[in-house]
């Protein structure tokens, strides 16, 4: 409220009891928002930041920012008022009537309540889920922005393999021939398999993992089609059955490795939010580490550590994590500054 200023102090003193749905609406004052909503704290949250969010959408504001509701002095554990927060904002957008409200985020300025909300998160995520739009992209959707026009998704198209074999059947009579065919297609059809990996990492595939999947297709007995227009894109593998079981069993692999570097950076993006490593450059002036990096600095701090290794322009750097300093191999030294972003607010 001291940072707002008066005149917002004045409007809730104006409009005070005469709040209706447990908020009132002020003026954003000197903070750079365009209106504030004042929740009066009932300890329901998943109640409270529904209203809010419905309130968002009819008065038609394009994005809101949420503190950890009733974290301070209403005493709620961090882990109750993550669920109860993300449990309102999966249902809000859910309802495909949500046409006006872009962005949604919640700042968090405690570094230890990150986890609980992380957490929280990944447990909505439904692996097994066939909706159109996973919980955790969805999230990173509305905590982002959503781009105003969709992306268009670049066609992920294998070399189509195309192994033709003839058979000649030649036999005593038709009937001899006919059960010599069937024979052979009931043979060829035991042998075959086809399987089908749904999953919304498969559309941020590149060259890499194409190549690789080209690299299985032509030395396994298999055909591998990628159906990156549904949503969740596919991966369809058919062919020999030990050979598409081994192929699916490696695709499955490259699936998990593309979710855990987006989790990663996920996790970097939200901490990012919080604090920033930064180390001094050439011009006297204090350089941003990239997000993942000052997250395995801020990790290594958090844990006690006394050194951690980073690359400061393609070099090697030891930082020593008690006088903030990073050295190269030729003993260079550079100076290292660690901010937390809710400093001064």
């Amino acid at each position: 409220m001291d940072a707002a200023g008066s005149q917002v102090a004045s409007e809730c003193a104006q409009y005070a009891g005469q709040y209706q749905s447990g908020f009132i609406t002020t003026q954003g004052g000197n903070l750079l928002c365009s209106k504030i909503i004042h929740v009066i704290t009932d300890n329901q949250v998943k109640s409270q930041v529904s209203k809010v969010l419905h309130e968002c959408e009819q008065r038609m504001y394009k994005s809101v920012a949420f503190p950890a509701i009733g974290t301070g002095q209403a005493g709620l554990s961090s882990a109750k008022v993550a669920d109860e927060m993300l449990d309102a904002i999966v249902e809000f957008a859910r309802q495909k009537s949500v046409q006006h409200l872009q962005a949604i985020k919640i700042v968090i300025f405690q570094t230890n309540m990150l986890t609980d909300f992380y957490e929280s998160m990944k447990k909505i995520e439904d692996p097994d889920s066939s909706a159109t739009e996973s919980w955790l992209s969805m999230f990173k959707s509305f905590f982002w922005g959503r781009k105003q026009s969709a992306e268009k998704k670049k066609p992920m198209i294998l070399e189509k393999k195309v192994n033709i074999v003839t058979f000649q059947i030649c036999g005593e009579s038709q009937e001899k021939v006919d059960a010599t065919e069937s024979w052979i297609k009931d043979l060829i059809l035991k042998e075959q398999f086809e399987s089908t990996i749904s999953d919304e990492a498969i559309e941020n595939f590149d060259e890499t993992q194409l190549a690789i999947l080209e690299d299985l297709q032509r030395g396994k007995q298999v055909n591998i089609e990628i159906l990156n227009k549904l949503s969740p894109p596919q991966i369809k593998i058919s062919g020999i059955s030990r050979d598409v079981c081994s192929v699916s069993l490696e695709v499955q692999d490259m699936v998990k490795k593309i979710k855990s570097t987006e989790e990663e950076q996920f996790k970097a993006e939200l901490l990012y939010d919080l604090v920033e490593w930064r180390y001094l450059g050439s011009n006297d002036s204090f350089v941003a580490f990239d997000k993942l990096t000052n997250m395995q600095l801020e990790h290594a701090k958090m844990a006690k550590k006394p050194y951690l290794n980073v690359i400061i322009k393609k070099k090697n750097y030891k930082v020593d994590l008690n006088t903030l300093k990073a050295t190269n191999d030729q003993g260079k030294t550079k100076i290292l500054q660690r901010v937390a972003k809710d400093e001064g607010k």
